[in-house]
């Protein structure tokens, strides 16, 4: 018995290497490299699509919970503000910088 059971064990071990090998060998073949390119891109494609849908759930979540219809095309008012004109602002500004390496020259120099 013990002998048929080492056979039996020895007949396993040598098919499951052969399916193994027979694979691997497939793989590096063309058709095997364009099925795994295949596969990845479809694959791609899914999770893609899968980012997108739960992207629009959210969207739609979002709205709900905000108020705003889904195809509501209201937008966010924007006013120009009022802005100092670039002179009158900025001179003074220069003016204490100016001063205040003056004053540091002044200093260094004595």
């Amino acid at each position: 018995m013990s002998r048929a059971l080492w056979f039996a064990a020895g007949a396993g071990a040598g098919l499951y290497a052969a399916v193994r090998a027979r694979r691997a060998a497939e793989l590096l073949t063309v058709e095997g490299l364009q099925d795994r390119v295949g596969a990845a891109v479809v694959g791609l494609r899914m999770f893609r699509d899968e980012v997108a849908q739960g992207r629009a759930d959210a969207e739609t979540h979002l709205r709900e919970r905000m108020g705003v219809a889904l195809h509501d095309t209201r937008e966010l008012s924007t006013s120009t503000p009022q802005i100092d004109p670039p002179d009158q602002h900025d001179s003074h500004h220069d003016n204490d910088y100016d001063t205040h390496h003056d004053t540091h020259r002044e200093a260094g120099s004595s």
